[in-house]
This record gives structure tokens, C-alpha cells and sequence, in this order.
């Protein structure tokens, strides 16, 4: 067994890595930190994780493990990165800090740059893309929620140089803001609301825009819902039909474990939809065509599954030389 431990383990994502973690069969977890709660039972945070028995510890305290997953605020693994890698041969970080390389692009979203001596050794934490290089590093950053949805739905058509400006809609549910998030997420000012807060420049467009190596624009809009993020495209794809261009989505994602290609003809949920995979490790991604040359590419993904969590676990499986799909294959739920 592999002895895991998660630093940060308050807030949503790392409650999320706990409920993944504690089920899998080729991991323990070693240790939970939180310095505010520490001696407290997980469950206080974590109701799901009742009959655990884990309990918050302080980060000083953490002793020697296989691999270390950093689910603090963003801008806190920058602070630790050496005294995490003095205790763990690999590590895992799903804040914001080693996510974008280019350091204008860093200094320009998040108002500093990557440093350290740890710095280049970050890889995108995105296996359907960057899977062989994952299997081989000690460092993986796992990309933003909203980021993952658009490049993960833009993919096929980067890859064969179709895109060129792209405009990304995306939508997300209360939990992406976090656990700390503030007034604005309060139910009382969120609940029924379409609310634009991030016209431009969400920072979440600056990994899209390196990933997939085209620029783009990015709006970001809150809904209602707790969990969920679905991400839509508007691209110029010429002469291309809808037949041939969804042949190149299953040509791509034909083998992926977590990747599906949805355009149904029947049915309430004929397009990517988050309600269906609230739970769930999969990303859902459509494209639909008309005939003027113009194509609608959606995505949707559980923010704190695949956008999060989950798509740290299904790293730290390729990093420890596990099935990537171990603890990951259960669907989401339906209805909720």
C-alpha cells in the first residue's frame, strides 16, 4: 500500500480527494492536515467520511509518504514546495501556482511568477493529453475545473490546427469558488442567479490558451448549482461536417477512460450536461455543426471530480505505476 497524504484537507477539493481516497484499494491514507483543525475528526468538514477515523493533523507534523497531494489556497504551494518534496518523492498540487509555464501569462493572471528550483519540474496534471509524461514525473500541477472542460473539448480540433480565436462561454456551480468563498456565494445571493462575474480575463483562459496554444477568451458565468461546469465553443470549421468532425472526437477519445463523445439523437440529456456526472471522473464533450461553416463545441465535467480531485487521483495512479482508472470508474447519479 501507498501511503497518501493530503495537505489542505479542509476545504471542498480536499474533501473530495478524502471520499476518492478512502475507498481505494492500493492507497492509505497517512495523514490529513489542517493547522486550524487539527485534532478534530475529518467527518467535522466531511460528513460523508463519517467512520474513517481520520483526523486533521498539523502540516509540522507530517512524517515521510509515497506521494503528497497540495490542496491548499492558491498561492500556498509556492510557500511549502520544499518542505513538501523533503517529505515526499512526488507530489501532486492542485492549486493554481505551477499550472501556467509561460511567465508572462502568470505575472499577467495571478500577479507573480513561477519560480524556485521546483518550478520546471511541474507538469500538466491532464493524462488524456500528457499521459506519458505523467507517468514519468515527480511534479503535476492539475489544471483549473473550467480549463480542463475547454481544453479537454477543444482538443481534437487544436491538434489537427483548426482553431484559431476562440471564444469560450463557460458556466460553474457554487462549489468551484471554494469553501471560503464569501458573501456572493451566500444561498441567499446565489441561488437563482446567471450571474457574470468574469466577463474577460478569467484566469482559468490562460491555461486554456497555453494548453492548446491558440488565444482565447473566456467568460464565466454562476449558476445555481452546487457542482457542475459546462464549457461552450463557437469555432470556424469550413467545409468540415458534423460526421466528420465527431469522427475525429472518437478517433482521439475512442480508447479514454474518462472522455466520452456525446451527441445523441433521442433522450433529455442529448448533449454534455453536468447534472448527469455529479460524482462521476468522466468529462462529456459534443460537437454539433451547421451548414454554414460554423460548429458548437460543448464540455461538462463534476468540478470537483474531474476538474479537481478526481483528475489528481487518476495522475497520482499513473505516477505510482497503478491501473489509472482505480478508484475512478463509478458513474455519476442520476436523478439528484
Amino acid at each position: 500500500m501507498k501511503r497518501i497524504a493530503v495537505v489542505g484537507g479542509r476545504g471542498f477539493v480536499g474533501g473530495e480527494l478524502l471520499r476518492l481516497l478512502v475507498h481505494h484499494p492500493e492507497v492509505e491514507v497517512a495523514a490529513v492536515t489542517s493547522d486550524t483543525q487539527a485534532g478534530r475528526a475529518v467527518e467535522t468538514a466531511h460528513p460523508p467520511l463519517r467512520g474513517s477515523g481520520l483526523r486533521y493533523s498539523r502540516r509540522a507534523d507530517l512524517e515521510p509518504v509515497d506521494l503528497v497531494f497540495l490542496a491548499g489556497v492558491h498561492g500556498s504551494t509556492a510557500e511549502i514546495i520544499d518542505e513538501m518534496a523533503a517529505l515526499a518523492p512526488k507530489i501532486v498540487d492542485l492549486t493554481a501556482d505551477f499550472r501556467i509555464e509561460d511567465q508572462a501569462l502568470m505575472e499577467r493572471y495571478y500577479g507573480r511568477r513561477r519560480t524556485g528550483e521546483h518550478a520546471k519540474a511541474f507538469v500538466r496534471g491532464l493524462p488524456e493529453l500528457h499521459r506519458k509524461q505523467i507517468v514519468d514525473a515527480d511534479r503535476v500541477a492539475v489544471p483549473g475545473c473550467m480549463a480542463t472542460s475547454a481544453i479537454l473539448s477543444l482538443a481534437p480540433l487544436a491538434a489537427r490546427g483548426l482553431l484559431q480565436d476562440v471564444q469560450v462561454d463557460a458556466r460553474t456551480g457554487s462549489s468551484g469558488s471554494g469553501a471560503s468563498s464569501g458573501d456572493a456565494n451566500s444561498h441567499a445571493l446565489r441561488s437563482g442567479v446567471m450571474r457574470v462575474f468574469a466577463p474577460f480575463d478569467h484566469r482559468h483562459e490562460a491555461e486554456v490558451s497555453e494548453a492548446l496554444r491558440v488565444d482565447v477568451s473566456m467568460t464565466v458565468t454562476a449558476t445555481p448549482q452546487v457542482r457542475g461546469v459546462q464549457t461552450l465553443a463557437k469555432v470556424a470549421v469550413g467545409e468540415l461536417t458534423e460526421r466528420e468532425l465527431r469522427a475525429m472526437y472518437r478517433e482521439d477519445y475512442g480508447t479514454e477512460p474518462f472522455v466520452r463523445v456525446v451527441n445523441g439523437q433521442r433522450g433529455t440529456y442529448r448533449y454534455p450536461d453536468p447534472k448527469v456526472l455529479l460524482g462521476s471522473n468522466f468529462c462529456d464533450v459534443g460537437i454539433v455543426a451547421d451548414n454554414r461553416g460554423r460548429a458548437l463545441v460543448m464540455g461538462s465535467l463534476d468540478n470537483l471530480v474531474k476538474g479537481a480531485a478526481g483528475g489528481a487521483v487518476q495522475c497520482m495512479n499513473l505516477m505510482l505505476g497503478l491501473p489509472e482508472t482505480y478508484g475512478l470508474t463509478f458513474p455519476g447519479l442520476h436523478p439528484v
